[in-house]
């Protein structure tokens, strides 16, 4: 199980969101249909209740629901479902996750408005030692995080198999993940950041373009696997406008964006959850636009 984790970690790691149907529920038919998409497509690491995927906004069974489906249509991919809350909470999320067949769990950042090293570790602790068969991921997204830290934590629990870390500094990366070595890095800001986190250590990426286009993000990871700096930098210009919108506005478009483009495609609805909304007009033109660019980019991929 752990072997599965950290070599699905090594690749595009999707984060689908999570659909709803018009009356706001959890549209099952088109969660599982995402999911199977994107397998057929090549991905072999989903990452269910991301961030990208609303975690915040849906209720426990919600969770639940959305990490059952995902298992039952993943075809022999890596499940790492995402945990969070309090300490306590993130526990009981990962043992029920092991349950419902995850491979791995993905520890949300810590939402705290105060937190020491000490305090960071705890909390991971708790969260792999309920679960030591299943391969536990950080998620890393304050730069007060440090190495030494990271290293304790996998020291303590061999469990701990990868780190997702998503502060934009690609010099405080490569420093985190050669001072911290054992473990799978991977860039947790998706295609925009990917080719320059390389260099540092990540063998991975997170992606939510992989629910639109999967082709594309695999694009990617082929050409920085095969050291094709110039054709990875060449896809990479391409895909950028695409995570700007999703950027745009202190990163309150990353869900929008790609629920407009799947709406687009006839995939899901558009519907978001409070505190983020659809796009505007405006906007949705623009991901029209962009869409019909990257279709036919990933028709010549």
């Amino acid at each position: 199980m752990l072997e599965k984790v950290r070599h699905a970690l090594g690749s595009v790691v999707a984060v689908p969101v999570a659909p709803y149907d018009a009356a706001g529920r959890v549209d099952e038919g088109a969660c599982a249909d995402m999911v199977s998409r994107m397998v057929a497509a090549g991905v072999v690491a989903v990452t269910p209740n991301g961030n990208t995927g609303e975690f915040y906004s849906l209720s426990p069974q919600e969770c639940d629901r959305v990490l059952a489906l995902t298992v039952s249509a993943a075809d022999g991919a890596a499940v790492i479902a995402g945990v969070g809350h309090d300490a306590a909470l993130a526990a009981r999320q990962a043992v029920r996750a092991a349950a419902l067949g995850a491979h791995g769990v993905m520890v949300h950042q810590p939402v705290h408005p105060y937190q020491s090293q000490d305090g960071w570790v705890a909390y991971h602790r708790a969260v792999a030692d309920a679960v030591p068969g299943l391969g536990v991921v950080c998620y890393v997204r304050s730069p007060l995080v440090t190495a030494r830290a990271v290293g304790r934590l996998a020291e303590a629990c061999p469990n701990v198999v990868g780190v997702k870390y998503a502060v934009p500094d690609p010099l405080r990366f490569a420093e985190m993940a050669g001072e911290a070595g054992g473990l799978v890095w991977v860039c947790g800001l998706a295609e925009s950041w990917a080719p320059f986190y390389w260099p540092g250590g990540a063998r991975g990426f997170t992606s939510g373009l992989a629910a639109v286009v999967p082709e594309l993000s695999l694009a990617l990871l082929h050409r920085l696997r095969a050291g094709d700096t110039g054709g990875a930098m060449r896809l990479w210009r391409r895909l950028k406008p695409f995570e700007d919108l999703r950027a745009r506005h202190g990163n309150a478009n990353n869900v929008s964006v790609v629920k407009e483009a799947l709406a687009q495609l006839g995939l899901c609805r558009r519907d978001v959850r409070p505190p983020i909304s659809p796009l505007p007009e405006t906007e949705r033109a623009e991901v029209a636009a962009l869409l019909g660019s990257l279709r036919v980019m990933a028709g010549a991929a």
